[in-house]
């Protein structure tokens, strides 16, 4: 090796190594100074209590200010871009919900690619949609609906929180699976279609459970099964649609933390294991036991293999239902 090539590899290595410590310095310092929480979605919804409790449980473990940021628009795209976009150092994070792998096969111009742009951290809580029909609706299970459905092809309504939505997929995935047309019916937000099933406006809806939950005792509605892996507290009598027999609804809702991509592992190791320390915490499972959530607390790794999986999943019920939002 000449003196001059030895010269440039000896001061490639030196910058190397001081590169490598410079992020273990940082990571050991990390945070010293205040952290942006972006919210994307307005304030007072789950995604935004859920994002405060978290916020507070950092603030206080660190001794650093957690800045709630609630960014809404688009569907969180607005929020999301934003942080997609912001340095990898862990001084910006992100509330997602299950909305954010919904978009790829919704939309084709969102601001970020959803799985290259983002470093999951940890599923926080977990979500299913409830099967409600109104109270005086002759339907006392799901099979009732199916042969209703069957019997008078267009003329079932069936409501969801919003076009594509978990609750709009729901809806697409009955119809596909049992072969049946019934007429979807999207509302701006849950509790428009609370009040529309409630009030047999609807005759099916499908409503997640954090916003069904405060009704179920009204005696206005009846819950005949409930998505994702497992039953839920609320209504523990009804089946989930898997136990009917319904392929595809395996998948639980979820609220996450992420943060930009490339974010130095150090970081992403510190707010992993304090995430999961507040998920467990006597607070965070009070809060989201009032909430009907189940609490989460995986590993990274863990929720990008969910991230990837379930991502999958939605995207087969958006094509072979051909829905089309943008």
């Amino acid at each position: 090796m000449s003196f001059n090539a030895a010269r440039r590899f000896g001061a490639a290595a030196l910058m190397a190594a001081l590169g490598l410590v410079g992020v273990a310095h940082a990571a050991g310092d990390f945070p010293n100074k205040p952290i942006r929480l972006v919210i994307p979605f307005p304030a007072g919804g789950g995604t935004d209590t859920i994002g405060r409790i978290i916020g507070k449980g950092l603030q206080e473990a660190w001794g650093q200010n957690v800045i709630v940021d609630n960014v809404a628009g688009a569907g969180g795209q607005i929020g999301g871009s934003q942080v997609a976009r912001a340095a990898p150092d862990g001084y910006t994070a992100m509330i997602g919900i299950t909305s954010l792998i919904q978009q790829p096969p919704l939309y084709k111009n969102l601001p970020y690619d959803v799985f290259k742009d983002f470093q999951p951290v940890s599923i926080v809580a977990y979500s299913s949609d409830l099967v409600l029909v109104p109270s005086t609706s002759p339907f006392n299970s799901v099979d009732d609906i199916i042969k209703a459905a069957k019997e008078r092809p267009g003329a079932l309504s069936a409501g969801s929180y919003g076009a594509g939505t978990s609750s709009h997929l729901h809806v697409e995935l009955f119809k596909l699976n049992n072969d049946v047309d019934v007429i979807h019916v999207p509302y701006k937000g849950a509790a428009p279609a609370m009040v529309d099933v409630m009030g047999g406006q609807l005759d099916v809806a499908f409503v997640d459970v954090t916003s069904a939950g405060p009704h179920l005792k009204s005696g206005k509605v009846k819950v005949l099964a409930v998505t994702g892996g497992s039953r839920v507290s609320i209504a523990p009598d009804a089946p989930t649609l898997k136990e009917l027999g319904q392929p595809g609804y395996d998948a639980n809702g979820w609220f996450a933390l992420l943060l930009p991509a490339n974010t130095p592992k150090p970081i992403l190791d510190k707010y992993s294991q304090e995430v999961m320390r507040i998920v467990k915490s006597p607070e965070m499972t009070e809060r989201l036991t009032a909430l009907s959530l189940r609490p989460g607390g995986t590993t990274p790794e863990e929720m990008q293999e969910a991230m990837v999986r379930d991502g999958k999943g939605w995207a087969s019920i958006v094509e072979r239902a051909n829905v089309k939002i943008d």
